[in-house]
């Protein structure tokens, strides 16, 4: 599987370039290729796909912009880390709420993100014209078109999660006056992202229907899932509930997707695409050295050199020590939750000694992407000096379950739903534990009670430390509508709780503007629109 997603059709991409020329020549000169010369065959509709896959997997071009910088540094869950506060500026605004329109980070994030639009418009247009055959049967080019609908919506919704409103691209931009739009509404672009994954749904393929070599591509049961997270984003609970039933029913229930039994099982390599994952970012092992280079220059990732921890005992298999775990995050779990441990990793005595090894008051660091072995009870050897093959979850079934939980709860439908989700995820967190009896049902912990509100808090209480460090708690807390309230230096519970060393470098969370970063000015100075409030 990782190897065909990630042999992405240079043809295709090459012309993606090529059709963006201006249309003044009126007549195409003698040897002029068009799109019908490459865009033959099933093969190539299948590198096209795949092509569209691959902005999904970058992230290194003036600046590394993994999605967890926002999910998780932006967060009561991390701090930025590295090897001091001066190490990754761009980081540190994003950690403190001190983001400016020209940060790399954010710029990088948006023009990939693009880049992946682009992609699946493409495919979308061309795969549609390209006859079946040998290679490709009219069904695969019915799911072929489905991933693509899927990508395009996945792309639209990493974006406007974190921007708002940008500009609606569904077409191949082939000349200079259509690809300077204006933003459309934040909703527009959640309806885009609706009508897509919709498509998507109705033409892709269940997860057991793929051969083994295929398994990480967008499946149907990863298109239901996004749409309940996507309507749960859009406050349109009904629709959240309906579409995350839905998945239960038709996939958690059918046994297309389950939970692992062992919880760290998650992050083992052995285990990737596995029974719990949804979906997930491919990425494989290369010798390429690509430092400075850009978008696209590797297909392994930064992540796993990026958050292993700094210090000695560590040896070859030390890292840069981003993506600090706070002590806030620690302190959220219950007694004998092992899922803890396997999460947040603390360095032996002798490395704390070591000041590069502890960031402001936080010697964590984050083990689920640290590609730890738990079986061997290592760090899995890199075969090269920065890049791994670990591939990053985006969704798996205990985060569908939990959407699912919040789902029945929000729209009033079914308390009975909401507790049955929530006490899946938490039977699992029991049965992983040295001491189950510690880990009661709901709602006998934490000092809740049986009511909405109580329930409420169980399930975002639940996210958290079941999805800790996964990159989805800056995205929850902004959701909930809750993100100052917490994250606030004066006065929220995280900004008072954090070390003193972390709140001299905080910045004020500004509600009304921290909620969403700004449009990089690069693409204001290329296309005027309008900014996002207080930037």
């Amino acid at each position: 599987m990782k190897t065909k997603i990630l042999n992405f059709g240079i043809a295709a991409v090459a012309l993606l370039s090529m059709t963006s020329c201006n249309d003044w020549l009126t007549e195409q000169a003698p040897g002029t290729n068009t799109p019908s010369d490459y865009f033959v065959g099933g093969e190539m509709a299948i590198q096209t796909i795949n092509a569209a896959y691959v902005p999904l997997a970058w992230e290194f071009n003036d600046s590394y912009f993994s999605e967890w910088f926002f999910g998780d540094i932006a967060s009561d869950d991390a701090l930025k880390g590295g090897q001091g506060v001066a190490d990754g500026l761009d980081a540190y605004d994003i950690d403190n709420y001190k983001v400016n329109p020209s940060n790399k980070i954010v710029l990088d994030y948006y023009r990939a993100k693009f880049q992946g639009i682009a992609r699946a418009n493409l495919a979308l247009r061309e795969v549609e014209r390209i006859e079946p055959d040998d290679a490709m049967s009219e069904d695969r080019k019915n799911c072929a078109l489905g991933e693509a609908y899927f990508l395009r919506g996945l792309y639209y919704f990493q974006l406007v999660r974190l921007f708002g409103g940008v500009p609606l691209v569904t077409e191949v931009v082939e000349s200079s006056d259509k690809w300077k739009q204006q933003r459309a509404s934040e909703q527009e672009i959640y309806d885009q992202i609706i009508s897509d994954l919709k498509m998507a749904e109705s033409l892709l393929w269940n997860k057991s229907k793929y051969p083994s070599a295929d398994l990480g591509r967008a499946t149907k049961g990863a298109a239901q899932a996004m749409l309940c997270k996507v309507y749960l984003y859009n406050h349109n609970y009904d629709e959240a509930y309906i579409w995350g039933k839905k998945w239960v029913d038709d996939q958690y229930k059918k046994g297309e997707y389950s939970l692992n039994p062992r919880y760290f099982d998650n992050w083992m390599e052995a285990s990737e695409n596995g029974p719990e994952s949804v979906f997930e970012i491919q990425y494989i092992i290369e010798e390429t050295s690509d430092y400075g280079v850009g978008f696209g220059s590797t297909r392994g990732t930064f992540t796993t050199i990026l958050c292993r921890q700094r210090g000695t005992t560590m040896g070859s298999n030390a890292g840069w020590g981003w993506d600090h775990p706070t002590r806030d995050l620690y302190n959220e779990y219950e007694a004998d939750d092992a899922r803890r441990d396997y999460t947040i990793g603390v360095p032996p005595a002798e490395d704390l000694e070591n000041t590069e090894v502890t960031y402001l008051g936080s010697p964590y660091y984050n083990l689920k992407n640290a590609f730890y072995d738990w079986d061997q009870g290592k760090y899995t050897v890199l075969e090269h000096a920065s890049r791994s093959p670990k591939n990053y979850i985006v969704m798996r079934a205990a985060d569908a379950l939990l959407l699912y939980a919040e789902a029945a709860l929000e729209s009033g439908k079914s308390l009975t739903d909401a507790k049955w989700a929530l006490e899946e995820v938490r039977a699992r967190a029991r049965k992983n534990s040295a001491n189950p009896a510690a880990l009661p049902q709901f709602p006998n912990y934490l000092g809740y009670s049986d009511n909405t509100e109580s329930l409420r808090k169980a399930i975002r209480h639940e996210r958290r430390v079941e999805l800790g460090m996964e990159g989805h708690r800056w995205f929850d807390l902004v959701r909930w509508g809750i993100a100052y309230d917490v994250l606030d230096k004066d006065n929220g519970s995280y900004g008072r709780s954090e070390s003193a060393a972390a709140r001299a470098e905080m910045g004020n969370f500004i509600k009304g503007k921290c909620e969403l970063m700004p449009i990089p000015y690069e693409e204001l100075h290329l296309n005027a629109m309008e900014q996002n409030p207080g930037y």
